[in-house]
């Protein structure tokens, strides 16, 4: 389609070598989920735009580049959308990728779904088994050839998942996506999935092994470090095994648990890691914002903004990661920051702001108005001194004069905010009021008869009907809730949901929950390890003899977590130089990224050092003067902040080897300014003689390539060494 015209390559597939059957695909158009609400009792999770593209579209943007010549698409909540919005798009015109739907209004699970599938008996061989809220840009090539060599082996072995290397927080027990901590046990020799728990009981500091798992299988390594991408490699037996077993509800607690345990059928599932590649499954609204981000800064190429793919409109990029439309109009005292997309036809007025954000097609954003980390669907009004900050805005809001967001807001569809409102951190607010009982079927009764955009009224109408099921509050309260001429109402938090809110909110945790976290965590491993009990923080768990893991996989990995966090200190960074922020602030949000990727000081010292050269580098100059000039002016405005993670010599030399690497690679015009601006971070005491010297002694056995800045600060040495032999 038309990623591919813009220069993304098909996956090359040899798929007569690899089956006699076209390769098929079922794509769950329904996460049997609620935490979404309330925009999902109005339009299905797959159709909620990300990054201004329908989250479908993303996961059929893969599979027709991986190959797959036949999807299914099973709806189920708000079935009629998804089916108008596919008969609508592209994607039935496909000459090679034929997209089937199948409709149900009795599935109430994926066991369910899976249980239709296997009932119209449309899967014939080998199928992928996605959601359709998953974005990936892996090659399924390798993956698929080893599921199919281990079938003919073993008859038994009947799925195949994909995962990645992800370091949970130390402190909060989640991955950057927001899920909780995951434990797996591998054979490393076979990659055979041995143990799966997604709840694990943190307070207890252990889980439970069956001692037979570990006596009979001497390659096995116990993980904590990965992360499930939802993809799966499934043989036929999977659909069959689903309607031998109606206990089988969800894919992971139910099924993939329940083979593990299973010691008489003998089903085997086996595991595909992947490294450089890209994939994640948005299931709450932190990972909607992570996978945001990630899309923003080109980690899942080509599906990003400036390339068409599956009839987006594609944006032109400019520096620091700034996506706008053509045909956008936009006031010349307005400031578009990092990392921020701009719809078509948008309007922006005086004296605004805008930074790492997303905003939709056709909104009017008035002046003096502050946004920040957050995602603006389309037709929203915002008027003349609004405040948002780590929000999600659905389409056709009215934000009037003055309204403040508070962190973690989420706005669903017609809202009105009244002039003046502040709406309080983590408040979910809709034109529907709250259901008393969460379920996940419940949005089956919200079905409605529209594509696109939904119709409020028709929803509302059918709202009524479920007799007590909802809130009960007088139109009185209605209206006045939201302040004055505010239509909509503030959902309440469930008991003990709390925690969940700031857990899986689109903004970041605050800094007094994580130093309430950091302390309950030192409090209970200091219990725990009196007896010896707590788990190790380390990313695996493993017997001494048991290790059998790639090096180079693991650094591999470890390369791959040390970029995400650069970028994301990157934008943090940037934020702070546009929007003025303080430094304190700064380093809270540093500090909150640090706890997130489990990284050190000496990390956070050479990113935020590359994100200050980079800056320079990408200030206007016409000579190497200019250039210099830059360099100094950003290190004296931000010194305080690098100083702040420059404890010890050590976070020192790594901003000096961070400085070498940028100089013979992302930013040559330094080379010859290597010298000048390490005097300078000397002389404003962010790099000590020590650090120097022992950077300069490390270079002495090394190759005279390795020896280049050693040598062009070669002066600026002797003198710092002359000194010290002068009062030795």
């Amino acid at each position: 389609m038309g990623a591919q015209k813009k220069g993304a390559t098909r996956v090359s597939e040899d798929a007569d070598a690899l089956s006699r059957q076209p390769l098929q695909a079922v794509l769950l158009a329904d996460s049997f989920a609620t935490k979404f609400r309330p925009i999902t009792l109005e339009r299905p999770k797959v159709l909620l735009p990300l990054v201004n593209v329908p989250m479908i579209n993303y996961t059929l943007a893969w599979l027709e580049s991986a190959g797959v010549e036949e999807v299914f698409v099973f709806c189920c909540a708000h079935s009629r959308q998804v089916i108008d919005y596919l008969e609508n798009s592209e994607w039935y015109s496909q000459p090679n990728f034929l997209v089937r739907t199948i409709q149900s209004h009795d599935s109430v699970s994926a066991g369910d779904a899976l249980r239709v599938i296997y009932e119209r008996n449309v899967i014939h061989g080998d199928f992928v088994l996605i959601s359709g809220d998953t974005v990936s840009n892996m090659l399924l090539t390798q993956a698929l050839q080893e599921h199919k060599e281990r079938k003919k082996k073993d008859n038994n072995a009947v799925m195949t998942m994909i995962i990645k290397r992800s370091k949970p927080s130390p402190i909060t027990h989640q991955s950057r996506l927001g899920t909780d901590e995951l434990f797996m046990a591998i054979d490393t020799s076979t990659k055979q999935l041995l143990y799966f728990e997604d709840k694990a009981d943190h307070s207890r500091g252990t889980i439970s092994l069956d001692k037979t798992l570990l006596a009979e299988n001497p390659s096995i390594v116990l993980h904590n470090d990965k992360q499930d991408c939802y993809i799966d490699i499934c043989s036929p037996e999977v659909l069959s095994l689903f309607t031998d077993n109606f206990d089988y509800q969800h894919l992971r607690r139910h099924f993939v648990k329940g083979l593990l345990l299973d010691d008489i059928m003998g089903y085997k599932i086996y595991t595909h890691e992947i490294h450089s590649s890209y994939a994640a499954r948005i299931d709450n609204y932190r990972s909607y914002d992570i996978v945001s981000k990630d899309i923003i800064q080109r980690w899942t190429y080509p599906y990003v903004p400036d390339v068409k793919f599956c009839g987006n409109r594609a944006t032109k990029l400019e520096r620091q990661g700034m996506y706008r439309a053509s045909e956008i109009v936009q006031s010349c005292s307005s400031q578009i920051g990092p990392f921020t997309v701009i719809g078509n036809g948008t309007k922006i007025g005086n004296d605004t702001k805008v930074s790492n954000s997303v905003i939709g097609e056709g909104c009017t954003i008035g002046s003096n108005v502050s946004i920040e980390g957050s995602y603006i669907w389309d037709n929203v009004t915002i008027e003349d001194g609004c405040e948002l900050r780590h929000v999600i805005v659905c389409d056709w809001v009215i934000l009037k004069a003055g309204a403040v967001l508070k962190p973690g807001v989420v706005l669903s569809f017609k809202v009105v905010i009244g002039q003046g409102f502040v709406v309080p951190a983590y408040s979910k607010v809709s034109l529907l009021q709250q259901p008393t009982v969460e379920d996940s079927d419940e949005e089956l009764e919200y079905v409605d008869n529209s594509s696109g955009t939904v119709e409020i009224s028709s929803i509302r109408g059918t709202a009524d009907k479920l007799n007590g099921e909802m809130t009960s509050q007088s139109s009185e309260t209605h209206e006045s809730e939201l302040g004055s001429g505010g239509v909509g109402y503030i959902w309440s938090i469930c008991e003990g949901g709390h925690e969940e809110e700031w857990r899986h909110s689109i903004a970041p945790i605050p800094a007094d929950k994580l130093a309430e976290i950091t302390q309950t965590t030192d409090d209970d491993h200091e219990l725990l390890t009196q007896d010896g009990t707590a788990l190790p923080p380390s990313g695996e768990l493993k017997s001494d003899s048991f290790s059998n893991l790639s090096e180079d996989d693991e650094m591999e990995d470890s390369k791959d977590d040390s970029a995400y966090f650069e970028k994301e200190v990157e934008a943090t960074f940037l934020r702070a130089v546009h929007e003025n922020v303080k430094v304190e602030h700064v380093i809270l949000e540093v500090n909150s990224l640090r706890l997130s990727y489990n990284m050190t000081s000496s990390d956070c010292a050479g990113a935020i050092f590359y994100s200050m050269m980079k800056l320079s580098l990408e200030t206007p100059h016409a000579s190497a003067s200019e250039l210099l000039q830059s360099a100094t002016n950003v290190i004296s405005t931000w010194q305080r902040l690098l100083k702040s993670y420059l404890p010890e010599t050590d976070e020192q030399i790594e901003v000096i080897l961070k400085f070498e690497e940028m100089c013979l690679e992302s930013g040559k015009e330094f080379s010859p300014l290597f010298a000048l601006i390490l005097q300078h971070l000397y002389d404003k005491d962010l790099i000590e003689e020590d650090a120097i010297l022992t950077w300069a002694n490390e270079k002495e056995g090394a190759d005279e390539s390795d020896k280049v800045f050693v040598k062009q600060a070669e002066k600026f040495i002797q003198v710092r060494n002359n000194v010290n032999i002068f009062y030795s």
